[in-house]
């Protein structure tokens, strides 16, 4: 007798489901990717990384209440897991609750003060915060003691005539306040608003709201979600970033524009960083798009510059050409990526900036090892060698070639380059470098059949995952070298 359909075990092992969710969660394929996890789940119901993953589906699919109840179960066993936190504080967000949300951001970068995300959490949380009460700098309180403002002020009223005196308990009509309401939501929603209006009227269709969708949900209560959602975005989209505000920013940003057509900024160093830091925030918020604009407006401004007022300027056009090539990486385009990064080694090397050169040359092994052009990255990245500074740069730039050749399955020339980079990452003491190095010789070593090393440094970087308390790290690295120590053991019974 077969089992019943609901005790059917998960046929597949747990990375699997795991590396099958994040194929869709790349994808867009959200709705797909939180059932790959469930799966997931249902083998290794309490993996926190498994529960950040669907977390972050879920956030993306609007389930709010189900992405925070995900991150805080991450936390359960381990209350400082970074990820669980950083996952919390963005549902709270999500949802409007800035203050929460500001003060999971702080949790977590105090755990982990080097990364960018916590920092761009606090920023946007407090902004978020001060765009919904007002910025505590935007009021100015006497110490003087005096009262006299609000006696001022009663006296205003009385010398007004008594027909536009407003009593206390006068309050404005429903259909104003209602009429306003509606304002500000279309506002706020913009083109969603033509959808919410038909929503609504769906919802006076008595047979269709009495009618089920193939998967038997009550389509009357579809539509109320959805109508919910919409209500729930006008409230957050307001608290964000109030209309009179965005307006006024709006002005005020058409403002700098003319100026700037007129008048060369009076910082144009000033003006390049933030922008550079701007375009690079975006980037990292998961915003490639805006990056990807915020990038050509400043291309367009820095163009019209003079060799004088910017001595630099063709460093600056090679580090913009960086920033619109990680943008449409990021967005999928890669020739036009890799246009953009040849363009800047080319600004670069015509122009001897060696430091831009270098960059230029990572982006562009970058994009050849993305789509799987191995023996083109591996090239660009040999290139780069000289130029790079630092024990960091080296330890990574040497782990990238190794893992081209490995691919390309060049084995002794991949155990050399991890050899390189443990080198380097044992240097600077780093020790995620230190267990991606010990890796790489391992899986070389493994293919070479020299399976007494191969054991040796898989079992060095079990010691590292140990002690960075990366648990999918060491998970994986126990299933490769289990079978690495099985072959050694068969190979040498004797």
């Amino acid at each position: 007798m077969s089992d019943p359909e609901g005790d059917v075990k998960p046929k597949s092992p747990f990375s699997t489901y795991m590396a099958e969710g994040e194929q869709l969660y790349n994808k867009r394929e959200y709705l797909k990717a939180v059932e790959s996890y469930s799966t997931a789940l249902t083998l290794q119901p309490d993996d926190k990384n498994c529960l950040v993953a669907r977390s972050k589906c879920y956030l993306k699919l609007g389930e709010t209440e189900n992405a925070l109840r995900d991150a805080e179960a991450s936390l359960k066993q381990d209350k400082e897991f970074f990820k669980g936190l950083f996952q919390k504080a963005e549902a709270l967000y999500t949802m409007g609750d800035f203050e929460f949300a500001l003060v999971f951001y702080h949790r977590g970068h105090k755990l982990r003060p080097e990364l960018q995300e916590f920092r761009l959490g606090i920023q946007k949380a407090q902004e978020a915060i001060e765009n919904s009460v007002g910025s505590p700098s935007s009021v100015k309180l006497e110490n003087k003691g005096d009262l006299s403002f609000f006696h001022q002020g009663e006296e205003v009223k009385k010398r007004l005539p008594a027909s536009i005196q407003k009593k206390p308990n006068q309050k404005t009509s429903k259909k104003e306040q209602t009429t306003k309401k509606e304002q500000t939501a279309k506002q706020l929603l913009g083109e969603l608003y033509d959808d919410k209006e038909y929503l609504e009227k769906l919802l006076k269709d008595e047979d269709l709201v009495k009618g089920k969708t193939r998967s038997g949900a009550r389509l009357q209560d579809l539509i109320l979600n959805c109508i919910t959602y919409l209500d729930t975005r006008t409230e957050f989209w307001h608290q964000q970033r109030p209309i009179y505000a965005r307006e006024r920013n709006r002005k005020l940003m058409q403002q700098k524009w003319n100026q700037c057509r007129q008048n060369l900024p009076s910082d144009p160093a000033q003006f390049v960083l933030k922008s550079l830091e701007d375009i690079d925030a975006a980037l990292t918020r998961g915003n490639a798009e805006g990056s990807l604009k915020k990038a050509r407006d400043v291309m367009k401004t820095v163009q019209g510059w003079s060799e004088e007022t910017a001595p630099n300027k063709n460093d600056v056009l090679g580090s913009l050409h960086s920033c619109l090539g990680n943008a449409l990486m990021d967005l999928g385009d890669m020739d036009k990526a890799l246009e953009h990064h040849r363009k800047a080694l080319d600004l670069a090397t015509q122009y001897k900036l060696p430091d831009a050169k270098s960059r230029a040359l990572d982006n562009i092994g970058r994009v050849y090892a993305r789509i799987g052009k191995f023996t083109q990255a591996i090239e660009v990245w040999e290139e780069k060698i000289p130029l790079v500074r630092g024990g960091l740069e080296k330890t990574w730039l040497f782990h990238e070639i190794g893992r081209c050749y490995l691919e390309l399955k060049q084995h002794a020339k991949a155990r050399d380059y991890g050899a390189d980079s443990l080198a380097a990452a044992d240097e600077i003491a780093d020790e995620k470098w230190q267990l991606n190095a010990s890796v790489l010789v391992a899986q070389s070593e493994l293919k070479l059949g020299n399976f007494k090393s191969s054991v040796a440094h898989f079992e060095k970087a079990l010691d590292r995952a140990e002690a960075l308390r990366d648990h999918s790290a060491k998970e994986a690295v126990q299933k490769v070298s289990s079978f690495s120590s099985g072959a050694f053991s068969v190979l040498f019974k004797e």
